[in-house]
């Protein structure tokens, strides 16, 4: 489990593709264990990974076809930054809300306006999760927790405040870039029921 407070970042160095996926090398001063970080889950621009090989700064993640379809690492390169969070520890304050790294789908930069020193972006996104977009509920958009701000025709709104764009990759979002989302597990499963 995470919570979307984004701290740490990491710089895509390698990438090697396989028959069945690719193995991405990321460079990043997050601080780990070494002996004991090996196997250990790792938000990576929202995507929960596995954590492969750990050496000289360098993270290593193996995704599958099923990862890399359903998410923006489909466009990855080398170069790209990354949003990094360790999971949660017991007792930990959860500053967001409740993420389980599972990404729901990729939505699209269509609008980028700024109000004084901060952000808003406009995202459009497959009419099929348009059910479970609710105002002012949370959203993980790039592994950071955020509010939605407005429901628009096609997507929805969010605002990003000076401190968010100061530690995350959303700071270089461009128009027509993809950004992975999960939304709120809450709205997933009322829709699930309702259904």
């Amino acid at each position: 489990m995470f919570n979307g407070i984004i701290y740490n970042q990491g710089r895509v160095k390698k990438i090697l593709n396989t028959k069945k996926g690719k193995s991405i090398f990321v460079f990043s001063k997050i601080a780990l264990r070494k002996k004991k970080c090996v196997g250990m889950s790792i938000a990576c621009d929202g995507v929960c990974l596995t954590l492969v090989s750990y050496k000289k700064k360098i993270l290593e993640f193996y995704l599958l076809d099923e990862t890399i379809n359903r998410s923006k690492f489909k466009f990855l390169k080398i170069g790209d930054e990354i949003n990094l969070e360790l999971p949660l520890k017991y007792g930990q304050d959860i500053s967001g809300h409740i993420c389980q790294g599972h990404i729901d789908t990729t939505a699209k930069v269509v609008k980028i306006s700024t109000k004084g020193s901060s952000k808003i972006l406009e995202f459009v996104v497959n009419k099929k999760y348009k059910k479970i977009i609710i105002e002012k509920a949370s959203i993980l958009i790039n592994g950071i927790s955020l509010t939605i701000s407005k429901i628009t025709k096609n997507g929805f709104e969010i605002w990003l405040i000076p401190h968010t764009l100061k530690l995350t990759n959303l700071s270089k979002i461009k128009k027509n870039h993809y950004v992975n989302v999960e939304f709120d597990i809450l709205s997933k499963y009322i829709k699930n029921y309702i259904s």
